[in-house]
C-alpha cells in the first residue's frame, strides 16, 4: 500500500520566503524610521516642555519628560518684558531682503556664467565656490571697518548690506549646477523663433530653474533668520537687535538663564523657517517634476 505525502511545490516556498523577506525589511525600515523621528523630534518635544513649565519645575528638574504645572508665564514674560516683536520684525526685514537680493543676483550671475562665452568663467565660477567656503569669522572685523566707515553701524541696513556678500556666492554656486541641468536648446529654439536673450531666459530657462530658485530662497532665508556673528557684531543696539542675537542678551545674566522664556522664544522664533518650508515645499517638489517632464 502505497502512501501519499502533500510535498509543497518549490516555487511557491521560494514565493513566500521572499514575501517574509520583504515584510521583514519592512518592518526593520519602519522601526529606523520611528527611532529616526524620536530622536530628531526630541529636542523639539524637550523645548515645548521647558517653554509651558514654571521655573520651579526647571530649577529642581522635577518630571523632566512631562509638566505637573503648566504655564504661558513664560510667554507671557517674552512678549511683554522684552522686545521680542521688534526683534522678530528685524529677523524678518533683514531675512526677506537678503532673500530676494540674494536669489535675483545669483541667478542672473549664474545663468551668465553657464550660459554665455565669457572669457575667464571657469575661473570665476571656481571664486564663487571659494569665496562661498570663506570662513565667516575672518571677515567680520574688516567688514565691521567698512561698515564704521560708511556709518551704518547699529542699524539693521548693515545686515541687509553684509548679508548678501555671504548669500549670493551660495546662490550662484547652487543656480549654476541647475542651469547646467536644463539643456539649452530649448532656448537656442525660442532665440530661433524670434525670442531675444531675455525672453529666452525668462520665459524658458526660469520657469525649468524654480525648484533652484526655491531652494537657494529656502537656504538663504533659514541661515539669514539664523545668523548670530555679523548680528551680534555691527548691531549692538537691543531695538535694532534681530532674534538670535536679543533673546540671549536679554534672556541670560552671566550663568543665570531663563530657560522657559528662552526655550519660547525659540519655539516661537522657529514658525517662520517652518512655513517658508511648509508652504514652498510643494512648489518645490511640483517644479521638479515639471522640469522633469519638460527636459
Amino acid at each position: 500500500m502505497t502512501t501519499v505525502t502533500n510535498v509543497k511545490p518549490k516555487g511557491n516556498t521560494i514565493i513566500h520566503n521572499r514575501r517574509v523577506g520583504e515584510l521583514i525589511w519592512q518592518i526593520i525600515a519602519v522601526v529606523g524610521l520611528v527611532l529616526f523621528l524620536i530622536i530628531w523630534l526630541f529636542p523639539i518635544f524637550w523645548m515645548l516642555m521647558t517653554s509651558i513649565k514654571p521655573n520651579s519645575e526647571i530649577t529642581t528638574n522635577v518630571a523632566p519628560l512631562s509638566v505637573l504645572e503648566p504655564t504661558f508665564e513664560n510667554f507671557r514674560f517674552l512678549f511683554t518684558e522684552t522686545d521680542f516683536f521688534r526683534w522678530s520684525f528685524n529677523s524678518l526685514i533683514v531675512s526677506l531682503t537678503t532673500t530676494l537680493l540674494s536669489v535675483v543676483a545669483g541667478t542672473l550671475a549664474a545663468y551668465a556664467l553657464v550660459r554665455y562665452r565669457i572669457v575667464g568663467r571657469s575661473v570665476m565660477g571656481l571664486g564663487v565656490f571659494v569665496t562661498y567656503l570663506l570662513p565667516q569669522t575672518l571677515l567680520f572685523i574688516p567688514i565691521a571697518y567698512v561698515i564704521a566707515q560708511l556709518r551704518l553701524s547699529d542699524n539693521i541696513m548693515a545686515l541687509i548690506l553684509v548679508y548678501p556678500t555671504m548669500m549670493v556666492p551660495f546662490c550662484t554656486w547652487l543656480m549654476m549646477g541647475y542651469f547646467r541641468a536644463i539643456p539649452s536648446d530649448m532656448e537656442a529654439s525660442a532665440r530661433v523663433d524670434g525670442a531675444t536673450y531675455w525672453q529666452a531666459f525668462y520665459m524658458i530657462a526660469l520657469p525649468l530653474a524654480r525648484p533652484g530658485i526655491i531652494s537657494a530662497a529656502i537656504f538663504t532665508f533659514t541661515l539669514s533668520w539664523s545668523e548670530y556673528l555679523y548680528a551680534l557684531v555691527l548691531v549692538p543696539s537691543s531695538n535694532m537687535q534681530t532674534i538670535p542675537v536679543g533673546v540671549p542678551n536679554a534672556l541670560s545674566s552671566g550663568d543665570v538663564f531663563v530657560w522657559g522664556s528662552m526655550m519660547a522664544a525659540a519655539l516661537v522664533g522657529s514658525l517662520p523657517v517652518v512655513l517658508v518650508y511648509g508652504f514652498f515645499m510643494r512648489y518645490f517638489v511640483s517644479g521638479m517634476m515639471v522640469g522633469a517632464v519638460k527636459g
